[in-house]
């Protein structure tokens, strides 16, 4: 027998006995529905659009990997759109768990949604938008492609359509897996109408509010009609009311309640409608006692039935009951149907005190059974009243049966669950042998880092685990960063990208897996690359995994600096894991490299800046900040800031690099003024225009080297190069971490941050980062350096135009804004800063081009 037939038959019996048992308990209540399982057909899945085929609503089942691996919209969503993955699951279910899951399709897919709302309906008609108890709608998805994440719903939601809408902040692709958990709704209950619930008002004592905050209908100042609400999430309140099962809530919240001053009759009424007529055995209600305060369970109750004909019948069910004047626990209070038929029940619940609370109302019923004519049962078309004897179901259950089915069903479940739990303590020892052979091979990629008096350890991870546990802030800010693909299908609407994607020996990213049953099909795909986790948040270079395989495979020497030689000046950053500080370091001359050149005297303390993680980083943090301590221990380049020194012996680790004694370019350039033929009215000094361009060319070298390592730098600009003596310029990395900076990024949720003035299109949109792109921000950054950085770039944009812009990139049907030529910037090099902006990455100049062309320019300021 398999798992998945033992589970279906797990299933079905729990179902049946549900039938007993009709009381719904949410934290029992959390099977999964049949996406993953198939229980689900295909027809009952549909979507608002689907990209292709292989990406249409059928796929979008968790855990599978069939077609393109998952549902997929037409083109990217925009944060005005509602596409909807919709799930109908024929009956009305009790919902308490999702789970989502983005496109991975054994490596080829890349694509999730980070955020996404519930739709759900109980009859295909009315749609309600599902909210947690807080009011707020948006939930939590995915951070990578392959791993599911189950959220909680909170209150659970009743419903028999649901939709999966994800929400996006800008212009992009998600893909989506679901799969929902509950189980089914035996109650049939559709909606109960009544008044709303009351307020306590008390002197010296907080509110208490008895109002139904969930309720997913009409609400009025008075009433509440046509949904369900705290009364069928499952939640029964505690014995004291003004507490709470949820935190962060206000008093009451547990419990609808009235004051018996507000009703003339001395009751309250509460309509009950059902999916169905139904064959009633009880109501359960969970009532407050908290008689000390003036709360206690109703007195009597009657209810009145009414069948589909729409004539409520004259004869109650009344019970009566007993007070309790001793016991202040909250309790369920049973109410005997007597099997009567309806599908609405009107029930007059009367006061035996000041106040009246409920937490829950269930029903225990059967669906009714009719006579052989399939018409229910009257004495005469005009009749108002019926008997308990004019009910004739086909059959009644006999309870000796009863009982014996319930013990066979038991001992079925017992036998059940020991197989169950076998099969699951296997696979628990074949993952623990599999965790053991990578163990194994993890520790034959260990590397090392040879440092002065001992060597620190770091396991060289695939690039495929390494993204999986990053938690570096392009991964999680941004479409999973650099390997972040739309679909190639939305690419080949423009005919020259299409000729790109399939020019043969193209270096394009984007690849079609080979053979298959679909090769005329175009496929996703991902590149191989690996972030290094800067200290501050930002990645400080991508990296591919082939460079990162050879640079950290060797021992690097790298000196550990004595902490009692540094003393701080002052903060220049921080960042999610760590900060960076401005130094002085003393006898600094001893601890680098011979090759070096440093003109500063023996005993005159150096200028330092000092990256330092803090100790409570967590473990990823910690490889990454060892690894860069590896990358940038190899960046040997006049034009890129250099690694002196380490002190990772004990914690906090620190790097020491150069600091340049002027500051980062973009506060340089801001206190300087450009060079004119009139006077200058301020006292500020003069930079040149050879001087910016030799600025420029350093820029470009440093680049140049860095392209030619494969690295990318992904946030280059002027806050991010450093200013020596004579104008020399060194390219840094935490621009990011200054508060002076904060301006320059672009928030996502509050969580995240992007430098997308600086960013082409595609590293927007497609979240691809390549040397193509850091091309395109060099363009920015040389535009900011010719404009003495007066003007962020875009000033007249907002950051979403900016975004809009980059779509019109993507178009290209010439309606895109270009910066502006700055008033002293030459022809010559404002065409460099449009070759640089080309919409076709690789039209655009490679840094070698780019730094060749400057030369040029100095030497013709020279001549001239």
């Amino acid at each position: 027998m398999s798992f998945l037939t033992m589970h279906l038959l797990l299933l079905l019996l729990l179902h049946w006995l549900g039938l007993i048992q009709a009381q719904v308990n949410p934290a029992v209540c959390r099977y999964p529905l049949g996406m993953s399982s198939g229980q689900i057909q295909d027809e009952d899945i549909t979507a608002s659009s689907h990209w292709y085929d292989s990406t249409a609503a059928k796929y979008g089942r968790l855990d599978f990997e069939e077609g393109d691996g998952a549902w997929c919209p037409e083109g990217p969503v925009d944060p005005e759109d509602m596409e909807f993955l919709q799930v109908d699951l024929r009956t009305l279910h009790f919902i308490t768990l999702v789970g989502t899951q983005g496109r991975h399709a054994g490596g080829h897919g890349n694509e999730f949604a980070q955020m996404y709302r519930l739709d759900y309906s109980r009859d295909g008609n009315r749609w309600n938008s599902w909210k947690n108890r807080h009011g707020k709608q948006v939930i939590e998805g995915n951070v990578n492609p392959y791993d599911p994440v189950l959220r909680d719903l909170e209150p659970p939601m009743i419903a028999r359509f649901v939709r999966f809408i994800p929400i996006t902040d800008h212009s992009m692709s998600v893909c989506m897996r679901v799969e929902l958990y509950g189980c089914e709704w035996l109650d049939g209950l559709v909606s109960y109408n009544g008044p709303m619930g009351h307020q306590i008002v008390s002197a010296g004592s907080p509110s208490v509010y008895l109002n139904d905050t969930v309720y997913d209908g009409v609400i009025s100042s008075r009433k509440v009609s046509e949904g369900l609400g705290q009364m069928t999430d499952g939640v029964w309140g505690l014995d004291d009311f003004t507490q709470s099962h949820v935190y962060n809530v206000w008093p009451g919240y547990d419990y609808l309640g009235w004051q018996n001053t507000s009703f003339e009759n001395g009751y309250v009424e509460i309509l009950f409608e059902f999916d169905r007529i139904r064959n009633f055995t009880a109501m359960k209600v969970h009532c407050n006692n908290m008689f000390t305060k003036g709360v206690k369970i109703f007195r009597e109750v009657q209810c009145f039935f009414c069948s589909e004909l729409g004539k409520w019948e004259p004869t109650p069910v009344t019970s009566v009951l007993v007070l309790d004047d001793v016991n202040p626990s909250a309790r369920f209070v049973t109410v005997p149907l007597q099997q009567r038929m309806a599908n609405s029940i009107m029930c007059q619940f009367y006061f035996a005190d000041t106040w009246m609370m409920f937490s829950e109302i269930s029903f225990q019923s059967d669906t009714a059974m009719y006579n052989t004519s399939g018409v229910y049962p009257t004495a005469d078309v005009d009749s108002t009243t019926h008997s308990d004897n004019d009910i004739n179901p086909m059959h009644k259950v006999d309870d000796s049966n009863t009982r014996i089915l319930i013990g066979c069903l038991v001992a079925i479940i017992f036998i059940l669950v020991a197989i169950i739990v076998i099969i699951l303590w296997r696979q628990f020892w074949q993952k623990m042998l599999e965790k053991a052979s990578r163990r194994m091979l993890d520790d034959e990629l260990t590397v090392s880092l040879s440092l002065q008096s001992e060597t620190i350890m770091i396991n060289n991870k695939s690039s495929s685990s390494s993204e999986q546990e990053s938690n570096s802030t392009y991964d999680r800010i941004f479409p999973l960063g650099p390997d972040y693909q739309e679909p190639s299908k939305l690419l080949r609407k423009l005919p020259e990208f299409a000729l790109g994607l399939e020019e043969p020996g193209s270096s394009s990213d984007y690849a079609k897996p080979l053979g298959g049953p679909q090769d005329n099909v175009p496929h996703y795909a991902e590149a191989d690359i690996v972030n290094l986790q800067g200290v501050t948040g930002s990645n400080t270079y991508s990296v591919p995994a082939l460079t990162m395989d050879l640079l950290s495979g060797k021992d690097v020497a790298v000196e550990e600096f004595p902490r009692k030689l540094l003393t701080f000046k002052e903060k220049l950053g921080e960042g999610q894991f760590g900060e960076v500080h401005l130094c002085e370091a003393e006898g600094m001359q001893e601890f680098i490299d011979k090759e070096f050149p440093f003109d500063i005297s023996a005993n005159q303390p150096v200028l330092v800046a000092v990256k330092m993680l803090r100790s409570d980083a967590n473990k990823n943090a910690r490889n990454d900040f060892l690894k860069e301590i590896k990358i940038m221990s190899r960046l040997k380049d006049p034009n890129i800031i250099r690694l002196l020194a380490v002190c990772i012996r004990d914690d906090p680790l620190c790097m020491i690099t150069e600091y340049m004694e002027n500051g980062d370019l973009n506060q340089f350039l801001t206190r300087h003024e450009p060079e004119s033929a009139e006077p200058v009215a301020s006292n500020a000094s003069i930079v040149s225009h050879a001087n910016l361009i030799l600025m420029a060319m350093q820029i470009a070298s440093g680049m140049k080297y860095l392209s030619s390592l494969n690295f990318v730098h992904r946030d280059l600009a002027t806050r991010n190069c450093l200013v020596g003596k004579n104008y020399t310029i060194k390219i840094a990395d935490f621009g990011m971490s200054r508060n002076l900076y904060s301006g320059d990024y672009y928030r996502i949720q509050g969580r995240a941050v992007l430098p997308i003035r600086w960013m082409s299109w595609e590293s927007i949109l497609l979240g691809k980062f390549t040397t193509a792109s850091d091309v395109w921000a060099f363009g920015v950054t040389l535009w900011e350096s010719l404009t003495f950085c007066r003007d962020q770039p875009y000033s007249q944009l907002s950051d979403e135009q900016v975004i809009e812009n980059t779509g019109e990139f993507f178009r290209d049907q010439e309606r895109q804004v270009y910066l502006p030529q700055p008033a002293i910037c030459p022809n010559t090099v404002y065409k460099l800063m449009l070759s640089c902006w080309r919409r076709e990455p690789k039209s655009r100049p490679a840094f070698q081009d780019i730094h060749r062309i400057l030369q040029e320019c100095a030497s013709q300021s020279e001549a001239e």
